[in-house]
């Protein structure tokens, strides 16, 4: 972007989509999903986009030997937890994290069922009862009967996202997480993990691709669609990351050899970016991250961005247009839309290159 040019708005994140492109159920296989590979200031000729259409296997051939692929192994809970009121009405409840007293931060509907002295029966037993309301909407609640641990693996659901427009079913416990999905911990799967294969990531490690891993546990806010026009302004939701040792060694790695880091997924980003020093390393550990990407940030860490299509005005999607320039991703979804991609989280996928 020019930097004489006028400041972004939220509005100029918006595009037109067809409800029909937005994925309802995943690809027959994992894998198989497209890529659209979007050219950098190589690729691109006289200011003119260009824009490849591969099947996402073809990834494997695109990352050089040395090179250092860095994913998300965080696991989706299964916090979506149904219920009746004493009334007989239902109720829901989405778990988020512990609070750390035995009680956990929880979101759910309807707001006036969720009160003190309201409790949710859940089934087998098991009931939810709030015992403090917060801001934002969020609870801190405390389940009866079982543990929250119990309780998920007895009766909750995956919580799938919101432009899902059905239930749950089986498949969605297996496809709605990554191969390598490790440490429990987040309501919504890192959605450009979900389409690698454990032959994919083998067939990298044989020709020499470094693969670090770290989590960052994805929170309900990354649905929350930005309704500031001024993107500053949006209160950005706040998630745990936690970085190992030796990931932070092996980005140091890379940056001694001149190899590049590619981030699958833009919680990857985040917790890399959030993490940054000036010499281009990352500091290990545990920590959050409330980190607002948007077009002009400056970028120390990741130099590639393999991510899924994001929803319109989104935080998402402006991180991504910050990553490799907003005019030239804002045509690749245009082009994306042409083209018949599937979007969102059981959608397809692009890869970026780190604007300079």
């Amino acid at each position: 972007m020019d930097d004489s040019a006028p400041p972004l708005r939220t509005s100029d994140f918006d595009y037109p989509l067809p409800s029909e492109l937005i994925a309802q159920t995943p690809s027959r296989w994992r894998g198989e999903s497209r890529l659209l590979v979007v050219g950098g200031k190589e690729a691109t000729k006289q200011g003119q986009p260009s824009f490849q259409d591969l099947q996402f296997s073809e990834l494997i051939d695109l990352i050089p030997p040395g090179d250092l692929l860095v994913l998300n192994t965080t696991r989706v809970l299964h916090a979506r937890l149904l219920g009746r009121r004493a009334s007989g009405a239902p109720a829901e409840v989405l778990l988020i994290h512990p609070a750390g007293d035995g009680t956990w931060i929880a979101m759910g509907k309807p707001g006036s069922a969720l009160r003190p002295g309201r409790p949710v029966d859940l089934g087998q037993g098991i009931s939810v009862e709030t015992v403090e309301l917060m801001k934002e909407g969020y609870r801190r609640v405390r389940l009866i009967g079982a543990t929250a641990e119990e309780a998920m693996e007895r009766v909750g659901l995956v919580p799938l996202p919101p432009y899902i427009e059905r239930e749950p079913n089986p498949e969605d416990a297996v496809r709605y997480q990554t191969v390598f999905a490790e440490q429990p911990g987040s309501v919504a799967a890192p959605t450009a993990g979900l389409h690698f294969t454990e032959a994919m990531l083998d067939a990298l490690g044989r020709r020499g691709v470094g693969i670090a891993r770290l989590s960052l546990e994805v929170g309900p806010g990354t649905f929350k669609p930005v309704d500031q026009e001024n993107p500053a302004r949006h209160p950005m939701h706040p998630e745990q990351f936690e970085i190992p040792p030796e990931a932070a060694e092996l980005v140091a790695g890379a940056r001694r050899r001149g190899a590049a880091v590619w981030a699958v997924g833009t919680t990857v980003v985040r917790a890399l970016e959030s993490a940054a020093r000036e010499d281009g390393t990352v500091h290990p550990g545990r920590a959050e991250t409330r980190l607002m990407i948007t077009p002009g940030f400056r970028f120390r860490i990741v130099d590639r961005l393999v991510t899924n299509f994001h929803l319109p005005r989104s935080t998402l999607l402006m991180l991504a247009a910050g990553f490799a320039g907003f005019d030239l991703v804002m045509a690749a979804y245009r082009h994306a839309v042409r083209e018949r991609y599937r979007f969102y989280s059981y959608g397809d996928a692009m890869l970026l290159e780190r604007e300079q």
